[in-house]
């Protein structure tokens, strides 16, 4: 599983899958083995805001950090996400 970054952000891994570039940009937040059972995933747009798609088991304060992480890494992290996937970024045809 590609990371977006080796260290944790608020306890969480952010990655995405190699078999889910088929979807538009997101992350997904883990704190186990990076699988999906459990995680969090935020969809990305192209200003940076998120839609929460499944929160996992990770709490509002939680979910309301991340997504202030991404807000403010998301152009950094689209460049990692295109390495693999041909999608841009959530809303765009």
């Amino acid at each position: 599983m590609p990371k977006y970054y080796e260290f944790k952000v608020c306890g969480y891994y952010l990655y995405y899958t190699a078999s889910c570039v088929i979807e538009a940009m997101h992350v997904h937040a883990s704190d186990r083995k990076l699988t999906e059972a459990g995680s969090a995933k935020f969809f990305v747009k192209s200003n940076g805001d998120t839609t929460v798609e499944k929160q996992g088991i990770l709490t509002e304060k939680e979910i309301r950090q991340i997504q202030a992480f991404i807000k403010e890494h998301y152009k950094e992290m689209y460049l990692k996400w295109q390495q693999l996937a041909d999608t841009g970024f959530y809303g765009e045809n």
